[in-house]
């Protein structure tokens, strides 16, 4: 755990943080200890057990608290990093990787993969895998005794006779279904429950959950309570969540129906209530887990990187022992600050605890190899990646392919595919098209569209959307409308993903009010929102333009959709009043209502919208 710390603090910085002691110092900046020339590492761990204060509670005070250390130890020198929107695509990934265990007693819960995490999955849709969140539940509550629902069979009859029935008649389906005499097993129950999960049906398996509540069709019990938690707050917001938590007996109000709330605190980026919940758990003396400290890095990765550190002291204080998803976070992250040496050194540092690196690991590394310009480490992972005989370590080129392509490499692209392509996998026929489409190759893209399509009598929807990505990277714009179209006659489901596509298409093609028009009328379909990438990407067309109007009525509308703020978001709204020459009044304000702080490079910017800032003129007219 030691070395993981260690490992943490950025060879850039030469100041070191004395932990998280309250007291005040005039000076935030002031370095107590400073080594020229020098990495600064504590010698010894005893030296911060001994002057520090341990890190009980997180508070969400004034950015003077966290001035408070006297060195900034976060994994990244600024907590807005890297705005492209490349982070918050990987965002998308990374947050349902590791996302809590939480059941559906009734489904016996859930399932997946960190975040969704993990570096690149891919962005979840309708046909995509169950979140992290829902797989752990899944396993969790997946014992002998209560049945276990294959994630690969077929849909349960009553998931069935659910589906057949009017979306507001699932009830009614389900009066139905007893009438006629037909078993509500657990084992039903949990494969119902369990299809509905992984295609994102969230209202129908609350319905569901509540049904079986109210007619006393089953006895639930804490991983049932959890579920409903879950997807109360997946359908009705954390505040719907919390009031329901009041009302789960005092018996089954265990650790994880406190971790599954504070997994949706962090899937919806609210630090304030994250922190609450985090702080409830100490006072309920539940103990402190990976899993709940992987959230909360988790958290801090998007909204504060700065304090990750203070993470990392607590769980070195209490003994919790980082996981592989522990590992993958941070590694990523320091990739996202281009700190290569300090991702190296986590690696190594994961190994020294016994812990390999797995597929998505090397995914992870690949990927800020390319893009920090270190082709020939990139290729080492890669090459690693295949292994001896790349026919017999299948599962590896569907992360291959898009590598290869951020390599520029076409030849390796065509020899992975050439593996695949007698009988592809749809993972891999989605990787293929990404790939060919960063390499402009929009033929080959297209022909393994085609070919896709061909197998499929339904196409999911996740096949015309990385398509129609391309198009929108090229500014293809009628070929992304016949796309589209061909799409709706097809039957498949437009959504968040779908709607993000078409905005950059449109964006891309320079039509904004198009893209905006898109946004509203997808927004207000008040089935699933529209993701953030495709807000940011309206907002900064707009402030560009210096369009302060417009650009404010994104935010407004971010804010309506449920997106708590977030620096990225200030930063584009600070741009707009930059570019149309216009003070700002009461924006310093507004970001401190949000505990949004300013970085270096923000503050300039503030300071030049500021409309009481002194000048040599005005200083001589005072």
């Amino acid at each position: 755990m030691w070395a993981l710390r260690r490992a943490s603090v950025p060879l850039r910085e030469r100041r070191f943080s004395i932990g998280t002691s309250r007291a005040c110092f005039a000076d935030s900046e002031v370095s107590i200890t400073h080594i020229q020339d020098k990495a600064t590492i504590f010698e010894s761990p005893q030296l911060v057990s001994d002057i520090c204060v341990p890190l009980k509670r997180f508070y969400r005070t004034e950015r003077a608290f966290v001035n408070q250390f006297v060195c900034r130890r976060g994994l990244s020198s600024e907590a807005g990093a890297k705005s492209s929107g490349e982070e918050d695509d990987l965002e998308e990934g990374f947050s349902e990787l590791e996302t809590p265990a939480i059941t559906d007693a009734v489904q016996i819960i859930n399932a997946e993969d960190e975040d969704e995490l993990i570096s690149e999955p891919e962005f979840s849709d309708v046909d995509a895998e169950p979140s992290q969140n829902e797989l752990e539940l899944s396993d969790a509550e997946n014992d002998p005794t209560r049945g276990r629902p294959s994630r690969k069979g077929t849909a349960s009859a009553l998931f069935k006779a659910i589906m057949a029935s009017p979306a507001l008649s699932v009830n009614n389906a389900l009066d139905k279904w007893v009438e006629e005499g037909n078993e509500l097993s657990r084992t039903e129950i949990s494969m119902a429950m369990f299809n509905f999960r992984k295609i994102r049906l969230y209202g129908r398996a609350l319905q569901l959950s509540e049904w079986l509540e109210a007619k006393n069709q089953l006895e639930f019990v804490e991983k049932d309570y959890a579920s409903r938690l879950d997807l109360i707050a997946k359908v009705r917001g954390l505040h719907k969540a919390e009031n329901y938590v009041d009302k789960i007996p005092k018996s089954f109000r265990s650790e994880l129906i406190y971790r599954t709330l504070l997994a949706n605190c962090v899937k919806a980026n609210n630090a304030k209530k994250a922190e609450e919940v985090f702080n409830k758990m100490r006072d309920l003396e539940f103990p402190i887990t990976a899993f709940t400290c992987n959230q909360l890095l988790l958290l801090y990765k998007r909204v504060d990187r700065k304090k990750i550190a203070d993470v990392l002291l607590l769980m070195e204080k209490e003994n919790v022992k980082p996981s592989l998803f522990t590992y993958k976070l941070l590694i990523d992250t320091k990739g996202l600050s281009n700190d290569i040496t300090g991702m190296d050194q986590l690696v190594e540092s994961m190994k020294s605890e016994g812990i390999e690196p797995d597929m998505h690991t090397r995914s992870i590394l690949a990927r800020h190899y390319a893009h920090g310009g270190l082709k020939e480490k990139a290729e080492a992972v890669l090459k690693e990646m295949e292994g001896g005989n790349l026919k017999e370590n299948r599962s590896a080129c569907r992360n291959l392919l898009p590598l290869y392509a951020e390599l520029g490499k076409a030849d390796d692209v065509g020899r992975v595919w050439k593996v695949c392509e007698s009988k592809p996998l749809f993972d891999e026929c989605i990787a293929a098209i990404e790939a060919y489409g960063k390499l402009n190759k929009i033929e080959e893209a297209e022909a393994v569209f085609e070919k896709t399509l061909n197998k499929h009598k339904k196409p999911p929807s996740k096949l015309f959307t990385v398509l129609l990505k391309v198009y929108a990277n090229y500014k293809m714009v009628t070929k992304g409308k016949d796309l589209v179209k061909r799409m709706a006659d097809s039957g498949c489901k437009i959504g968040p993903l779908t709607w993000d596509a078409l905005v950059k298409l449109y964006v891309e093609a320079g039509e904004i009010e198009k893209a905006d028009s898109i946004l509203q009328k997808a927004a207000q379909q008040n089935q699933m929102k529209p993701m953030f990438s495709s807000y940011m990407a309206v907002m900064d067309q707009y402030a560009k333009r210096g369009d302060i109007h417009n650009t404010e009525k994104v935010f407004h509308r971010m804010r309506q959709a449920g997106y708590t703020a977030r620096f990225r978001q200030f930063q584009t709204l600070v741009q707009a009043y930059v570019n149309a020459k216009t003070p700002a009044y009461g924006i310093r304000e507004r970001m401190k209502a949000d505990n949004i702080f300013p970085s270096k490079s923000l503050s300039v910017q503030l300071g030049q919208i500021d409309a009481f800032r002194k000048t040599a003129v005005s200083d001589l007219l005072d």
